[in-house]
């Protein structure tokens, strides 16, 4: 097959299953997902031309911005020329998805609910999307979070907004991502992904620490411990939710504080 500027093309399925043409030798890829991102510029960072304003990392990533995730400008990317634009089922809109592919974009989708959907998901689009080598990092996170973590006996909460206060809910990466690591989720067996619940019921779910993540709502010292009435302690949000180099560092960057203050109470408790 060729594509609309002459060259060959191949059949993929992306992880919806939708079919997916990208050149044969992939040359320039636009990312709407800051996880992904960050993971093709491990691979061969050459290869993008284009990211959302939240794409952070790596900090010296410079591309064309397209705006946010849930708001990219289409015309911008399709000006872009992309072979290939990468997204999310969660992050980013399925009409935006619809329009670039309208516009003759090839656009892979990613489906990821678990470490071992991300793992395996970013392997494929390593392999098969981007035509590259599984970069090191990846064959080293599948050999850590391949097997769960014993049980910590550890029951934490994690909201992820606050007014209203939303939390981590069951079928989410970050819920199956702290249970590998042997945390156990206060909400785990909510009937929601993210459920929203009153402040008082963080709480009084018998929970031992509240982890407080800086992404998507920026918890900090004064904003986020004042309304909790158990300990808590603060996690970089890139661990909880990127899938991507994070993953090598990801479980001691949630469990470190969340010991951390266990030890704080135990102390607090001794000093009485």
């Amino acid at each position: 097959m060729t594509g609309g500027r002459g060259e060959a093309t191949r059949v993929l399925a992306d992880d919806l299953g939708a079919e997916v043409t990208p050149p044969v030798e992939v040359r320039r890829v636009v990312s709407l997902v800051p996880s992904l991102t960050e993971a093709i510029a491990t691979v061969d960072g050459s290869l993008l031309v284009g990211a959302t304003d939240w794409c952070t990392h790596p900090a010296d990533l410079d591309v064309v911005r397209v705006r946010g995730t849930k708001n990219p400008d289409v015309r911008r990317i399709v000006d872009l020329a992309p072979d290939l634009v990468v997204a999310n089922m969660e992050e980013n809109r399925e009409l935006d998805v619809r329009r670039l592919r309208e516009a003759g974009v090839a656009v892979w989708v990613t489906r990821i609910e678990t470490v071992v959907e991300a793992l395996a998901s970013m392997s494929r689009l390593v392999r098969e999307g981007l035509g590259r080598r599984d970069p090191d990092w990846l064959t080293e996170a599948s050999a850590l979070w391949t097997q769960a973590a014993p049980p910590t006996g550890i029951r934490v909460a994690i909201p992820v907004w606050r007014d209203p206060w939303f939390m981590v809910g069951p079928h989410t990466y970050a819920h199956d991502l702290i249970t590998r690591a042997g945390l156990t989720n206060a909400f785990g067996d909510a009937t929601e992904r993210y459920p929203k619940v009153p402040l008082e019921a963080i709480t009084a779910a018998d929970v031992d620490v509240v982890l407080l993540p800086d992404e998507p709502y920026e918890f900090g010292p004064d904003d986020g411990p004042e309304a909790m009435s158990t300990r808590t302690a603060l996690i970089p949000g890139r661990a909880l939710t990127w899938y991507g180099p994070t993953l090598l560092t990801a479980r001691e960057d949630i469990l470190g504080p969340t010991r951390a203050a266990l030890a704080d109470r135990e102390t607090g408790r001794a000093d009485r």
